[in-house]
């Protein structure tokens, strides 16, 4: 009689927005399907109070929990606290989530080492309390590897096609290390600029491109960190 295999791991990752959540939208309706199997978002958090992407959370099925933490308005409840403070609180807010992963979907705000310091196990987060393995995180960013790091990428790539200076551009899922958008690539795809086509096109391709890449990539280290199946002996 053969034994019953022990139901796969819910994995649970924890999603940090800032704007109209497109690509969370495309992580949520992954979520627990074959992209993404035995997967729950159990938090989004947001830099903005007005993102639309908080909506798009609570109004999954099952609603999404959803969390809003402003740098400025963060830094006036707190005079005397500084950006980096900001940071760990966040990471904190992150942290007892356990999650096993951190995506950056759409998040318009540069993360400081305190951050990067908690979710790795090397700062406390709450008292003596710390991270007790660490937390990949991930980010998706409208550019190839080393090309157009930082803010407006596609606009920039789309003047460089029309300067004869690149023949294409693209998008990466990648790990989230100190250095913005230098991380190791986890994925990458190339996207083609038409001649003559308009910058809201490119944009529209390049953005039906991430939807799929962010769920991808997000399967990706997932299954490197916390395999939905046991692994056979």
């Amino acid at each position: 009689m053969s034994v019953p295999s022990p139901p796969p791991r819910e994995r649970r990752i924890v999603v940090l927005i800032s704007g109209s959540g497109t690509n969370l939208q495309a992580l949520i309706d992954a979520q627990n399907t074959p992209a993404l199997p035995s997967t729950r978002i159990s938090l989004v958090l947001s830099n903005r109070k007005a993102a639309y992407g908080l909506t798009r959370a609570a109004q999954a099925n099952p609603p999404i929990p959803t969390a809003y933490l402003g740098l400025q308005p963060y830094l006036k409840a707190n005079p005397g606290k500084t950006r980096d403070d900001y940071d760990v609180e966040v990471a904190r807010i992150v942290a007892q989530e356990n999650p096993d992963l951190v995506v950056l979907a759409g998040w318009m705000h540069i993360m400081g080492d305190g951050f990067l310091d908690v979710v790795n196990g090397d700062r406390p987060y709450d008292g003596d309390q710390r991270v007790k393995k660490p937390i990949p995180v991930i980010n998706l960013h409208p550019a190839l590897p080393g090309a157009f790091d930082g803010a407006h990428a596609i606009e920039r790539a789309y003047e460089a096609f029309q300067k004869g200076e690149i023949k294409h551009s693209g998008v990466m899922v990648h790990r989230v290390v100190k250095e913005v958008d230098r991380g190791e690539p986890v994925l990458v795809r190339e996207v083609e600029i038409l001649p003559g086509e308009p910058l809201e096109a490119f944009e529209e391709r390049l953005h039906q491109v991430e939807w799929k890449l962010i769920v991808e990539g997000t399967k990706k280290v997932l299954d490197e960190v916390a395999p939905s199946s046991p692994v056979s002996s």
